[in-house]
């Protein structure tokens, strides 16, 4: 690579990085739907057309940002989950469900970007499917892992869902029970209610230790999915 090419890779990476703080802080100022791709220009002294150059379109610049956050929380997922790696399955569920809990409390505009209101007229391509998919992964492998050693206790499954739950079981992790694929889209549903409750004000004067009332929400959510036996002895 010669030294021009790298400086011009250099540069692009730079004010790449450069819109996207812009985007950034317009979306915590103004929500995603007020996105401007010539306010963003504006604010960074950049001609509109030189800006089309990064990000063709605002959905461009979007799916950008969207791509970000799920990265952004996926790895803080993955860091948590690392540090108690040698841990049963139980706790390793509750470490990565606290650390979404923290990571969107510490990114509430980036975290209303991708599980708060649709943007108007935005549809988000499959390339943000990768991203999105982390910390789902991440909780699947866990109950993987369960199954797959001391075992899942199976929730009840009535007659009338098994159809769909074979159906999501086949698309999602045909290695385990259709009974605990149902169980584990359910609770990553309810772990993401349950974070979104907090970060947009709804437990302002109902819960006030909402670290703990967390804690014992997303260690039910464990016992949910299966996740019983491996909360037995000293490496729960």
């Amino acid at each position: 690579m010669s030294t021009a090419h790298g400086a011009r890779a250099r540069a692009r990476i730079e004010v790449t990085a450069a819109i996207k703080d812009e985007a950034r802080r317009q979306l915590a100022a103004e929500g995603a739907a007020r996105l401007s791709l010539r306010a963003v220009a504006r604010e960074l002294g950049m001609a509109s057309s030189a800006l089309y150059r990064y990000f063709p379109s605002r959905d461009d610049l979007l799916t950008a940002l969207i791509i970000d956050a799920y990265d952004s929380l996926g790895e803080r997922a993955e860091a948590a989950h690392a540090e108690v790696a040698g841990a049963g399955p139980a706790r390793r569920w509750t470490a990565v469900c606290e650390a979404v809990r923290e990571w969107a409390l510490a990114h509430p505009h980036e975290y209303a970007l991708i599980y708060g209101s649709p943007v108007p007229g935005y549809t988000a391509p499959r390339t943000t499917v990768p991203a999105a998919a982390r910390v789902g992964l991440l909780l699947i492998g866990i109950a993987r892992d369960a199954h797959r050693g001391l075992g899942l206790a199976r929730p009840a499954l009535p007659a009338e869902l098994r159809p769909e739950a074979e159906r999501m079981a086949a698309d999602l992790a045909p290695d385990l029970p259709p009974e605990t694929v149902t169980a584990l889209v359910a609770a990553w549903a309810q772990l993401f209610g349950l974070v979104g409750f907090e970060v947009f004000g709804q437990f302002n004067r109902l819960v006030e230790d909402r670290a703990a009332f967390f804690r014992n929400a997303a260690g039910q959510l464990a016992h949910g999915v299966g996740l019983v036996y491996p909360q037995r002895g000293p490496a729960a």
